[in-house]
């Protein structure tokens, strides 16, 4: 009896697994060759970005200063003083620090790559149309993971770190941060913000697959908003107009998914055959 041959785009499932072990590989390297190259500049990076925002000439501070004075409310948002230190408890703490931020920062700068590599795994299942959007998939989702990221820098990074410089429950105490802890906050601030901008490209995903509705989002429209508010009033000091800068984007991006659900859905039933 003749053996059935596999047709060629056709792949089991360790097949599968195989090739995702691959893609993990390839963006491993990548992530350490980009970190390695951030290494060569750690000392710029540190200095001038990462411990930026601990800085009251920080531009968001300066920024907020400005709008501060302008909309009438005088100085009420004015950082003048960050009256903190940052101090290493570790032997190993600073190397291990040093490595963690190459990576995060090699993560940062090699997302594209890792996009192309999962848009090579999925494309097989995609129709032929589908898989020559390759270029605005990436793209588009580049661009959001990057905003995401200068929003965590440039926002939720300066609110969260003067908050907390300024906070306290007693005079006696004095504000000496863990740097461990500081560059916590770092890679949360910048990675879950880049990840959250990816929101409409996961809901256009997750439309297709029919796993959400534009009606979903939209029935949880109030639940969204309470738990953006809800965030913004963590990281931000106790102040509307802070709390404000937070959300709005963060509620754009959310109303952006649904618009894009609502269009996916759409050219969906377009789609569908007539009986």
């Amino acid at each position: 009896m003749a053996k059935v041959k596999k047709k060629p785009n056709e792949m089991s499932f360790l097949d599968h697994l195989e090739e995702l072990r691959w893609i993990l590989v390839r963006t491993s390297i990548a992530i350490l060759i980009l970190g390695t190259g951030v290494f060569m500049v750690s000392d710029y990076i540190f200095d001038k970005i990462i411990f930026g925002p601990t800085r009251a000439d920080f531009i968001t501070y300066r920024l907020l200063c400005q709008m501060s004075q302008s909309i009438g409310i005088e100085d009420a948002i004015c950082v003048t003083d960050l009256n903190f230190v940052i101090q290493n408890t570790a032997l190993e703490g600073q190397i291990n620090i040093l490595i963690w931020v190459c990576i995060m920062g090699g993560f940062i700068l090699g997302f594209p790559y890792l996009l192309w590599e999962i848009w090579k795994f999925i494309s097989p299942a995609l129709y032929q149309k589908e898989r020559q959007n390759a270029r605005t998939f990436i793209i588009s989702s580049s661009l959001l993971f990057f905003l995401g990221v200068l929003f965590g820098y440039f926002v939720i990074m300066p609110m969260s770190v003067n908050f907390f410089a300024t906070f306290s429950i007693s005079s006696a105490i004095k504000n000496e941060f863990n740097l461990e802890s500081y560059i916590g906050m770092v890679k949360m601030s910048l990675i879950a913000c880049g990840l959250f901008f990816e929101l409409p490209i996961i809901v256009y995903f997750l439309t297709r697959l029919g796993l959400v509705t534009p009606q979903y989002l939209r029935k949880y429209w109030r639940y969204a908003v309470v738990i953006i508010f809800i965030v913004a009033a963590i990281v931000t000091p106790p102040d509307v107009v802070s709390q404000t800068i937070i959300a709005i984007p963060m509620l754009l991006i959310y109303e952006i998914s649904i618009l894009i659900s609502k269009v996916v859905a759409k050219r969906q039933t377009q789609t569908l055959p007539k009986p």
